[in-house]
């Protein structure tokens, strides 16, 4: 049954389509179709309290947190920023807070209120609870075919997130990057499982110039730190190879060996790195953590500053499971950035990860989906 709803449809009621609609007006003839439940996609992040922006007023340095899009989104941010988005949680309800890492969450830190707010303020909207298929141009005019029925639009609006959906879109004519797992935990040829659960703050990459909070984990290496570096490596082949400072503040190694001669090694190095830590180096290196700090001669004191100072990790592999953002997306040439709308196929409308733009941990992704939800809206509305 073909039922002709005319007007403006969005593709995907994630937090950048839901988004959308409110910049749209939330009006009679705006339909989302989805076949999940309208903004769950929100619900895990930032631990279930939503980071929802970060703290930065500079558009251009707000830019400067994405891998992929930077230049892309000085227009983006530049019509709506991430003051515009604490005006716009607080239209729909929402107080919000800046952590001391400038995170920015709801005063309640649960992301289920941010569902409900958006929510009701689009509760005019078309909720169509359908899974998408097949999208047709006919004319002037969009046909979305989905598991159950087929819908006609003036324009269109694709939300549909990182992680599926770009067939649809390929099928008439859309250049697509190919998605790559991004902000996920790096899989080491090094069998590193005897580390799992040590935690190091302040680590320094060599190979990025990053620094930041590393956890070792049961398949290699995890945390915010390398979390930013798999971002930045997305579509970096494998293997590759990192090297860290696993404590920059260690210096004069040598002078420590002199104060303390009677201590062991491992109780020296433990004043600086985890204790695990410092004898799975140890032991690596062949030295009997026992030894006692005037035994360490000049070649040992060196190889144990070499493996801190330069810790080497083969990866082989990303740690694909429950990624939440990806590296790819429509090519961003193939977008008008006024507009957002496709340069490809005339009325197609992108917001969100669908896009290739993807950014750090810190609430740089949803504020891609606040921004480019905006320009696409206002894109709809000037054409």
């Amino acid at each position: 049954m073909e039922q002709d709803l005319c007007k403006i449809g969005i593709i995907g009621a994630g937090p950048s389509g839901c988004a959308c609609a409110y910049f749209l007006g939330a009006r009679e003839n705006i339909s989302l179709i989805d076949f999940r439940e309208p903004m769950c996609t929100i619900l895990p992040t930032g631990g279930g309290r939503c980071n929802l922006a970060y703290s930065e007023y500079d558009f251009k340095e707000l830019a400067k947190n994405y891998p992929r899009g930077e230049k892309f989104l000085y227009s983006i941010f530049s019509k709506f920023s991430t003051v515009d988005t604490l005006e716009m949680f607080n239209k729909i309800g929402i107080d919000t807070y800046v952590q001391d890492d400038n995170r920015i969450f709801p005063v309640t830190n649960n992301s289920k209120d941010i569902q409900t707010a958006m929510l009701n303020s689009i509760k005019r909207c078309n909720f169509i609870k359908e899974k998408a298929l097949r999208i047709e141009k006919i004319e002037n005019r969009f046909k979305v075919v989905t598991d159950m029925n087929s819908y006609m639009f003036d324009k269109l609006v694709y939300a549909v997130g990182g992680h599926a959906g770009y067939e649809m879109i390929k099928r008439i004519g859309i250049s697509v990057i190919d998605p790559k797992p991004s902000l996920v935990g790096l899989i080491s040829k090094e069998k590193l499982s005897d580390l799992m659960g040590i935690s190091i703050s302040d680590v320094y990459n060599h190979n990025t110039g990053l620094c930041g909070d590393i956890l070792f984990t049961h398949f290699g290496m995890s945390g915010p730190l390398v979390y930013k570096i798999s971002s930045i490596k997305a579509r970096d082949s494998f293997p590759y190879d990192l090297e860290f400072d696993l404590c920059p503040k260690l210096d004069g190694l040598q002078d420590i060996l002199n104060l303390n001669p009677h201590k062991y090694i491992k109780n020296i190095l433990s004043e600086y790195i985890p204790s695990r830590l410092s004898e799975y180096i140890l032991d690596k290196l062949n030295v009997d953590s026992d030894t006692k700090c005037h035994m360490i001669n000049g070649r040992i004191r060196d190889s144990i500053l070499e493996e801190i100072h330069k810790f080497k990790v083969e990866i082989i592999s990303s740690k694909k499971d429950g990624e939440t953002v990806t590296a790819g997306g429509v090519d961003l040439d193939k977008i008008n950035p006024k507009t957002m709308e496709s340069k490809e196929v005339d009325g197609l409308y992108f917001c969100g990860e669908v896009i290739n733009v993807d950014g750090f941990c810190g609430g740089f992704n949803l504020q891609n989906c606040w921004s480019t939800a905006y320009v696409s809206a206002q894109g709809v509305l000037s054409n």
